[in-house]
């Protein structure tokens, strides 16, 4: 099972400049929350309570003022400095100590998943921890991201990293599970053109030893990269359209803390107390007077 996750919120932000040219862009509000709250949310769905924060220069204070004391959500966090983007593998090569020859999860910080059977589908996935497991989503711009294509008999054909053609739909998104030889993999790997480690490069390894796992999320799922302006305007909408209408909250971490039993209502008040007089702290309110 899966204990631990890498949540990735360095990286330059150009898609976002000049917003980012100062802060994370993981640090920007996509609704009401952090847009770093969302995946890490859906990990601890997940029942993963051990974090490593991938982060750039300078930012460690803001990360540690805007999610509070760790304490209060029954949670751990690490905070890893990256000093220049290269590339996703990077991030097992400068963790590697962290890691310790376990199985890890990674996933990116301007990531959102969300669905009703989401969780259960991940959490069970993260039983296989043997290999590597990638998530694949349908989309209608297969050539923005990296594409999996099957043969007629399901099995896995190719790894194609933005094809200009490609047969199939279904892209790889942000959330990777890697087996313990994963530094040592990334260690082997050669910058690409751009100059960057690929994790596509990563991911045919374990594709070519016969340990690659494919989770495909299908109807009843939602995905989306918000690290651009309009699909984090996008995503904002989704989300204050869901809790409109249903009265709770996606990617509430007390909520999530407090229903995992990690925390207890004391600890509640402290996070009423830390988001001060806004409709986040009346939700946390509400949770602990039922």
């Amino acid at each position: 099972m899966i204990k631990k996750a890498i949540i990735l919120c360095g990286g330059t932000g150009s898609r976002m400049f000049p917003v980012t040219q100062s802060v994370n862009k993981q640090l920007l509000p996509v609704f009401d929350k952090p847009m770093f709250y969302y995946p890490l949310s859906l990990m601890m769905l997940c029942g993963v309570k051990e974090f490593v924060f991938i982060i750039n220069k300078g930012q460690e204070r803001n990360f540690r003022n805007t999610i509070g004391e760790e304490n209060d959500l029954g949670i751990k966090i690490k905070y890893v400095i990256q000093n220049s983007p290269r590339g996703l593998p990077d991030a097992f090569l400068i963790t590697r100590e962290l890691i310790k020859n376990k199985s890890i999860a990674m996933i990116l910080g301007d990531n959102f998943f969300y669905g009703n059977m989401l969780t259960p589908l991940i959490k069970d996935s993260f039983k296989k921890n043997k290999g590597c497991n990638i998530y694949l989503y349908p989309s209608n711009k297969p050539s923005a991201y990296g594409v999996v294509e099957f043969d007629k008999k399901n099995r896995i054909k190719r790894i194609i990293e933005k094809p200009k053609r490609t047969s199939s739909n279904l892209i790889i998104t942000g959330l990777y599970v890697f087996d313990k030889k994963v530094s040592d993999y990334a260690k082997s790997l050669k910058p690409s053109k751009r100059g960057e480690l690929e994790i596509v490069d990563l991911i045919r390894i374990y594709k070519n030893q016969n340990k690659l796992n494919t989770i495909k999320l299908g109807r009843g799922s939602a995905w989306m990269d918000v690290g651009n302006f309009k699909d984090l305007q996008s995503a904002s909408n989704f989300i204050q359209n869901v809790e409109d209408r249903q009265s709770y909250k996606i990617g509430c971490i007390e909520e999530i803390a407090l229903n995992n039993k990690w925390i207890n209502k004391t600890q509640i008040k402290n996070r009423i107390k830390f988001c001060a007089n806004t409709n986040y702290s009346k939700y946390l309110k509400n949770l602990i007077s039922k």
